[in-house]
């Protein structure tokens, strides 16, 4: 049993869950109950052991050859890779609880939406968003008016009055389709609590963007790493297509990601983690948007490397044009 799947496993069982280990399809696996005994789940951490982007391609495709198989005899595994795990690990681990019902629960009904600015944005992401902030035009916040329902984890601090929720869209790319300009605009982030369930978060958010905008058009990525994206279908976006993988560079003293672009050497990447424009949607689905950012040479990156699996990309019509 590699040291990443010990980790989790400690984690989980100081926190009253029963682990099991399997070996599915070549990996480790954690198998697990939620809180209330319910549900089965499987948890699959995937260590970070790749010297080059084709070992890290190879290892890619085995992953993902293992996390279809899975996702067809159970629900879409939580995926915790190694270096998410180690720099990010009160967010992995607070995300890891809420996965097995274990989270605190707020209601769209009980919120309010407030447009807040790019530096609120930004604080607000860089610490509950895998990926940070990312560049944007439009930002807006969920804020807790009050506290009803369940609330699973009993120690959880108050949040009323707080923002629990951050979702920022681009400035609008145009067109113009038989005669009328079409006004399409990229939904770059959205991240909660990592710890807080909000149901009819996400679509609230979205609906005071389209009343305040009015755009055509909306789109955005859900990455593979994540989810399938299936919240986006229940907002009303179609499936259009997908996108292929993209590969990272890994620092294994701090575990620092950058993504890498297609003709870059691997001493170099994009300025920040962020420009690689991922959101997270409520489920802890991810979302990645478009790149931008400028090429740097990066420093030393202990020759670690990780390639994830595509995303798929997802489509909100507001305005009827083929």
């Amino acid at each position: 049993m590699c040291s990443l799947v010990n980790d989790i496993t400690v984690f989980l069982e100081g926190n009253g869950f029963e682990c099991s280990h399997q070996m599915r399809h070549g990996f480790d696996v954690i198998c697990t109950r939620t809180l209330d005994g319910r549900h089965s789940r499987i948890i699959l951490p995937l260590e970070i052991k790749a010297r080059s982007q084709e070992e890290a391609g190879r290892e890619s495709e085995y992953a993902l050859m293992a996390i279809q198989m899975i996702s067809r005899e159970s629900a879409y595994p939580l995926i915790i890779t190694e270096d998410r795990w180690h720099r990010q690990r009160e967010m992995m681990e607070a995300r890891l609880l809420a996965h097995l019902e274990l989270f605190s629960q707020a209601y769209a009904r009980n919120c309010e939406v407030r447009r807040i600015d790019k530096a609120e944005a930004k604080a607000f992401l860089t610490v509950n968003h895998s990926y940070g902030h990312a560049a944007c035009r439009y930002c807006y916040g969920l804020f807790l008016k009050r506290h009803t329902g369940h609330i699973a984890k009993e120690t959880h601090e108050n949040h009323v009055g707080k923002m629990i929720a951050v979702a920022t869209f681009s400035n609008a790319r145009k067109w113009v389709k038989d005669g009328k300009e079409i006004r399409s605009y990229e939904w770059t982030r959205y991240a909660s609590l990592p710890d807080m369930r909000i149901s009819g978060g996400m679509g609230k958010l979205l609906q005071a963007f389209i009343k305040e905008v009015r755009p055509d058009d909306i789109m955005s990525y859900a990455d593979l790493e994540w989810s399938k994206g299936e919240v986006y279908k229940a907002l009303g976006f179609k499936t259009e297509m997908g996108k292929d993988a993209v590969d990272f560079s890994i620092d294994g003293r701090t575990w620092e990601r950058s993504p890498i672009r297609s003709g870059m050497t691997a001493s170099k990447a994009i300025t920040s983690p962020a420009d690689a424009g991922v959101i997270a949607g409520p489920t802890g689905a991810e979302v990645i948007a478009g790149s931008t950012g400028a090429e740097v040479i990066a420093g030393p990156t202990g020759n670690l490397f990780f390639r994830n699996f595509g995303s798929r990309k997802f489509r909100l019509k507001l305005t009827d044009y083929k």
